[in-house]
Order: C-alpha cells, then sequence, then structure tokens
C-alpha cells in the first residue's frame, strides 16, 4: 500500500514536470554562488550504478569563461547562452572507477571496469545522463529553470575545460530564470497506451 504523505504535491509536480519548459531566454536576474552550490548538494544525491558518479561539473559564469565557450556553440545557440546567467557544462569522467574504493568501498568494485573500455563508456554515459538529469530537477525545486541543449563541439569544449583529464562532454544546460517571452507553445507527448505496457 502507497504512503499518501509521501505524494507531493500539484504545485510541486508543476514545477518538476507539467509546467517547467525549455528555456531559450533569460531574465537579468543572477543566480548565486550558494545557490549553484545548494543546487549540487541537492542533485548529488541520485542514485548511479555502484554510486558510481561519473558526471563533472564546470558552471560557465565570468564573461572571459563564456568567451571560451563560445566558439564552441553552434549559431543558434550562441545567443542563449551568451545571456544565461550559468551555463552548465555536464561531462562524464572515463577515469570513474578510479574513486569507486572510496564511493562503493565494500567491495572490490574498481576491478569491474579496470581495462573494459566498453563497460567504462557504457557506465559513464548511462549514469552522467540520470545525473544531468537529477541537475535539471534540482534545479527546478530550487525555483530555476533550464535550457538543456546540444548543439556544440563536444571535443572543443573538452580541450578548452578539461585539457588535461579523460572526460567525455555529455551536454550543456543554461541556468538561470527564464523569460517566457521566447516561448513556443508546448509540443505534444505520447499519451501512456501509446508507448508502455504493464506485462
Amino acid at each position: 500500500m502507497s504512503d499518501d504523505s509521501r505524494i507531493l504535491d500539484d504545485e510541486a509536480l508543476d514545477t518538476l514536470f507539467r509546467e517547467a519548459r525549455t528555456y531559450s531566454g533569460w531574465q537579468d536576474r543572477p543566480v548565486s554562488g550558494v545557490l549553484i552550490q545548494a543546487l549540487y548538494d541537492l542533485m548529488k544525491w541520485g542514485p548511479t550504478s555502484a554510486n558510481c558518479s561519473p558526471m563533472r561539473l564546470i558552471f560557465v559564469e565570468s564573461q572571459g569563461a563564456k568567451e571560451r565557450l563560445k566558439p564552441h556553440l553552434m549559431e543558434g545557440n550562441v545567443e542563449q547562452t551568451m545571456t544565461a546567467p550559468s551555463t552548465a557544462i555536464i561531462a562524464n569522467d572515463k577515469k570513474f572507477y578510479e574513486h569507486m574504493p572510496r564511493l562503493f568501498p565494500h567491495t572490490h568494485a574498481k576491478a569491474w571496469f579496470e581495462g573494459k573500455q566498453g563497460m567504462i563508456d557504457d557506465t559513464a554515459m548511462r549514469n552522467g545522463s540520470l545525473q544531468g538529469a537529477y541537475l535539471m530537477i534540482a534545479a527546478r525545486a530550487l525555483g530555476l529553470d533550464c535550457g538543456p541543449m546540444s548543439g556544440f563541439n563536444k571535443k572543443g569544449v573538452a580541450t578548452e575545460f578539461f585539457p588535461d583529464e579523460d572526460i567525455e562532454i555529455n551536454f550543456l544546460c543554461n541556468i538561470g530564470y527564464g523569460d517566457p517571452a521566447n516561448l513556443h507553445e508546448r509540443g505534444p507527448r505520447f499519451e501512456f497506451d501509446e508507448i508502455c505496457k504493464i506485462l
């Protein structure tokens, strides 16, 4: 039997999902460093396989950092990124397993990955993507809006921001207070019976 006391109210569900949108325009309001740290401190509790936690983050906020990012963006993503208060570079550490003795200490999980590049790649991408989604949900829970995007040179961003690390860039996510004036009509979604089965 479910515990109804744990169900979020409709306002919270609207904030996280039903009314949440992907923003490309931003209000001229800064996002404080305290709020960015609170965002991380919330999202870090989302589960990953064997607690592997492969995501690595850089929050691009200063004008100098934005100028470093700008040449690697597709033209259509430049303005929204340059005007966003913060842009999260969401990357996956391909050496995440080196931290397994600390993060998953009750067994020798590091050995599961050493020398197994396919397993490393799959685990990093799957779990890093999960963490990127947790980041967006945490941002919305803290009153922020998100603009996740592809449309950039992954190798260029990796070289510019992670030059000495074995990193693969996953996606970028602009973060701030969205300007609804730039929103398009919301796209449709599949109904349950169209894409789901209960067996």
